[in-house]
Parts: C-alpha cells; sequence; structure tokens
C-alpha cells in the first residue's frame, strides 16, 4: 500500500478547508511552475531535524516551536524576519542555560500562510464574501476581487517563502546566533523589566563562561554550536495543491519529502484519520506534528499515529495539544494514557495559544497570559503524574512591538488592544511576554529534568 503513494493520493480523499478555485487553468499552471521550481529545504535538514527531535522523544531535548500565526505578504520585511528570529534566539538560551537542556529551534516562518477558518464565508453589512484564509489564498480586505483565490498567490508565496529562508540561514549560520552577540539580541522596544534584567544577568553568567573557555582554547573558531545554530521551519500542510506541488523524491534516500518545509503539522479541524490531510503527510518523510484538541478520539489519534508513523520511529511524530487552561486537566490525562499504553513514541508538545482565545469586551480577540500560563503549567503537572516528558512548545508570538495578549509584565488591559493589533488572524505574544514565559518554562523544565536525574538513579 505504501508503495501505491503519490503527492496526488490525497486527492482521492474528501479534503476540508481545501479552496474552490474559479479560473482551474490559472491552478493548474501555477502547480506546474511550483513543481520545476528549486526546493526550499532539502530532505537531509528533515532527516536531521527528525534525529534532533528524537531526542527529545526520549527526555534528552526540549522543542521550542513559534512564529507567526498567519505570515502576510504587506508585513513582509527583513526587521521583522531578525527580530523574531532574536526572540527565538533568546528564548532558547534562556531555556538551554536555565534547565542545561539542549533546545530544538523550529520556526512557523517561511510558510505559515493558510489558516483554516471556522465558517467559510463571513457578513459585514449585509454583503456575504469568503472568508479571509490566508494570503497563499486570498486577501484580507473586504471586498469580492480581494476575497476570491487567487493561484498566483501560491507563487508570491513560495518566493516570499525563500527569501525568508534564506535570510534565516544567514543568521543561523552567518555569525549572527554567535553566543558572543547575547547582548545584541535584545529588542529596543522591551522595557526595563524583570525579564530584561534577568535575561541581562543571564548574558553576563555567559560572557563568563565564554571568556573561562576561550582561556582553556574552546572557542567560536573550533566549536561550531557556540558560533551558529540549527534552525528548522515549519508550517501547517493545509493547502494541499501546494504541498504536492512541492514534494520530491529525495536521490539519496528514494523517499518522498515535502520541500516547502522541514516540519509539517496538521491541524485539528483536518486530520481526520481518513482524510486528504492524513493522507498525504503519511506518504512524506518530514517530521509531522498533529495538532489534538479537547474533542480528540483517542482510538481515532492511535489510528493516525499508527497511519503516519507505522514503524514507530522516534522524532516522527509530535502531539501539539492545544487544549485550553480549563479543559487540559479533563481531557489530556486520557490522550496520554491511551498513546503511551500502546508504546508509541512521540514529542509531546503544548500549543497553550489557540484553546485560550477569547473575545475582549471591546470585540478585539485576545489571549490571557495568565492562562496560556497555566496551561503550560497544567501539562508539566499531568505529564509528570503520568510519568511521561512534557517535551515542547509551540507559540504564536512576533518580535514586533504589538498589544495583542493582554497581561504580562507590560500590563497589556483590554483598553490597549486597539494600540497595536496588527495580527492577520489570531493575537500573538510580544518579544516581552514571550521572554516572561521562557524564564517560567526553564524553571518548570529545570524542575523536569532533575525530576528525570532522581527517578534513573532509583
Amino acid at each position: 500500500m505504501k508503495n501505491k503513494w503519490s503527492p496526488k493520493s490525497w486527492r482521492n480523499k474528501p479534503a476540508k478547508h481545501i479552496p474552490t478555485y474559479k479560473d482551474v487553468e490559472a491552478l493548474s499552471f501555477s502547480i506546474k511552475q511550483l513543481s520545476q521550481f528549486p526546493p526550499l529545504v532539502f530532505a537531509g535538514e528533515s532527516r536531521k531535524l527528525e534525529k534532533q527531535l528524537g531526542e527529545v522523544s526520549k527526555g534528552n531535548a526540549f522543542l521550542l516551536q513559534g512564529g507567526d500565526c498567519a505570515e502576510s505578504f504587506s508585513d513582509f520585511h527583513p526587521d521583522n524576519i531578525r527580530d523574531s528570529f532574536k526572540v527565538m534566539l533568546q528564548m532558547a538560551v534562556v531555556l538551554t542555560f536555565g534547565a542545561s537542556c539542549p533546545v530544538v529551534k523550529v520556526g512557523r516562518m517561511a510558510g505559515q500562510f493558510a489558516k483554516p477558518r471556522s465558517q467559510p464565508t463571513e457578513i459585514v453589512n449585509n454583503i456575504k464574501l469568503e472568508s479571509y484564509k490566508g494570503d497563499i489564498i486570498n486577501g484580507i480586505d473586504f471586498d469580492q476581487s480581494s476575497r476570491e483565490p487567487d493561484p498566483q498567490r501560491l507563487i508570491q508565496a513560495y518566493n516570499q517563502s525563500a527569501s525568508s529562508l534564506n535570510l534565516l540561514r544567514a543568521f543561523a549560520q552567518g555569525g549572527f546566533a554567535n553566543l558572543k552577540q547575547i547582548h545584541q539580541w535584545n529588542l529596543s522596544y522591551v522595557e526595563e523589566g524583570q525579564s530584561k534584567n534577568k535575561f541581562e544577568k543571564m548574558a553576563k553568567r555567559i560572557d563568563e563562561c565564554l571568556a573561562f573557555m576561550e582561556a582553556c582554547g574552546i572557542n567560536d573558531q573550533n566549536v561550531r554550536q557556540m558560533n551558529e545554530t540549527d534552525f528548522y521551519t515549519s508550517h501547517e500542510a493545509l493547502l494541499l495543491p501546494y504541498e504536492e506541488a512541492l514534494t520530491r523524491i529525495d536521490s539519496t534516500s528514494g523517499k518522498w519529502y515535502d520541500v516547502s518545509a522541514h516540519m509539517l503539522w496538521v491541524g485539528d479541524r483536518t486530520r481526520q484519520f481518513d482524510g486528504a490531510h492524513i493522507e498525504f503527510v503519511k506518504g512524506i518523510g518530514n517530521p509531522i506534528g498533529i495538532k489534538v484538541g479537547p474533542t480528540i478520539d483517542t482510538d481515532e489519534l492511535l489510528k493516525i499515529i499508527d497511519i503516519i508513523n507505522p514503524e514507530n520511529i522516534p522524532g516522527r511524530m509530535t502531539l501539539i495539544c492545544r487544549m485550553g487552561a480549563e479543559k487540559v486537566s479533563t481531557n489530556l490525562p486520557r490522550v496520554i494514557s491511551a498513546v503511551e499504553k500502546e508504546g508509541k513514541i512521540v514529542v509531546w508538545a503544548c500549543d497553550p495559544m489557540h484553546g485560550n482565545t477569547i473575545k475582549a469586551s471591546n470585540g478585539f480577540k485576545t489571549r490571557p497570559l495568565k492562562n496560556i500560563i497555566s496551561e503550560i503549567e497544567q501539562f508539566f503537572q499531568i505529564h509528570r503524574s503520568q510519568g511521561s516528558y512534557p517535551g515542547g512548545i509551540h507559540l504564536e508570538m512576533t518580535g514586533q512591538d504589538v498589544t495583542e495578549c493582554i497581561g504580562g509584565v507590560q500590563e497589556i488591559k483590554e483598553s490597549d488592544l486597539n494600540s497595536r493589533y496588527h495580527t492577520y488572524c489570531d493575537p500573538r505574544l510580544n518579544a516581552s511576554q514571550s521572554l516572561e514565559l521562557a524564564f517560567l518554562l526553564s524553571e518548570f523544565l529545570n524542575d523536569e529534568r532533575i525530576r528525570i536525574q532522581q527517578s534513573s538513579k532509583i
């Protein structure tokens, strides 16, 4: 059965959240163009990520996955890419230094353009149009021409992804990620506060460690990890025509890989075990994530795991749990119990964003930081009680100075939301909130590492 799989196999299955294009010829032309474009990532990089995620599944590392809710064409700017990368570096250093734990960095970047929506259409002033489904599909302006799915947008999404990846590779491998540059990772708009002061103290201690290592002859000239870092990309595999066009056979392994990103995930709305999206991801060699919401049926989840990872390969599967602070304690234990009982090797990651979205009194969608923190804390506590490893975090965040999530040391209130609310879809953490969260995470992770070490000695 596996040999019969092809990138087009998904077309024989029911597909949800795939737009209908009026100009079928134009869509075919865009897909043909994409199929002839160079790969955005390489299969060997995806295999390297799978190996590192395998270490996460064993409790030897931690996954930090974060980035934009939905990338846009209009906000595309090198400064935005740089600042989001800075925040990821800051968070990774806090986790690594605070918990003595390697961190696998995966961005929701260079490809996160498509978003499923709860309703296919929306009505404004008695005018009914297609819902905005991400810049790769249609435009956010509320008019007929913008909301019409446009096949040419697939090409623009590819080109922007290629440019973003080019810059991210330069940042990761060109010296920007050098630990000696740690003081340069601060963002100017982040006010003086507890988190920033803690980061500066940590940076000073790292400087002292680097000076000692330099004296011992260990420096960024002979140790690659001090001068550069591994940084991977990921996005939701939602728009399957685009993913199909960028799926190629790797000449080294002979396996199919989706070269649009290192890692792909399937959302909570499209993870039907007999649906098109699961059919697609089962045949590619990339590491795969599955969003797991509070309504998940555990028998169905086990079927999905068997379909995607029948050989139980470490690092192949990441379960991204998005329950909500009020529902996580009720639903997560049964999911963990079912998966662990069957001996399935997975990375357990927490998405504390999607289950904690509320509507503010002024109409803005927002996410209270206290609820985000609550879900993360419960996530760690539940895994501790189950004897499993809380292996990662999945965040919607940005390096921009936004006011989209309420709370934090900046004390963003509902009344502040209209100040700098720039998201194209869901609210994101800003840099200050992300860094604040990283320090809390490092405490949770450090406690977990101590627990693992103690249990291994018994």
